[in-house]
């Protein structure tokens, strides 16, 4: 049984990492824990990060439809481009919290966007607003 470790926010929206949006279409080992996460598309907060390390995974397989799989349910969502608020709040938060670039972004993202991030990364272990899978 898989342990999932949640610092709670008060957000009912959710920013699920690239590590889950993989796992679910590729029907990984940790697809049903993150699976109920992706469930409520007009919750979910897609940073245009995401979508790059997304579809930039699933176009390296000798199938693509499930690249365009991702994008179909990804536009459905609440698209967040990196702006200059998310880039100063991601420096912050990487020195603050010892985050790499890209890790700093999605966690400044889903602060400034008041949603839960769902992840299976141990950077971000017992930081407000992670669920831990």
């Amino acid at each position: 049984m898989r342990r999932i470790v949640t610092t709670p926010s008060a957000s009912k929206a959710v920013l699920v990492d690239s590590s889950g949006w993989v796992e679910c279409l590729v029907a990984g080992p940790r697809a049903r824990d993150f699976q109920p996460h992706l469930q409520n598309e007009s919750a979910l907060v897609v940073p245009t990060l995401v979508i790059y390390e997304v579809y930039k995974k699933l176009r390296r397989a000798p199938v693509t439809v499930l690249a365009d799989l991702f994008l179909s349910t990804a536009y459905r969502c609440q698209i967040v481009p990196c702006d200059s608020a998310i880039a100063i709040a991601a420096a912050d938060a990487s020195l603050r919290h010892h985050l790499a670039m890209a890790d700093a972004i999605i966690y400044a993202t889903s602060q400034i966007s008041q949603a839960q991030l769902v992840t299976a990364d141990p950077a971000f272990k017992g930081l407000p607003g992670v669920t831990l899978i």
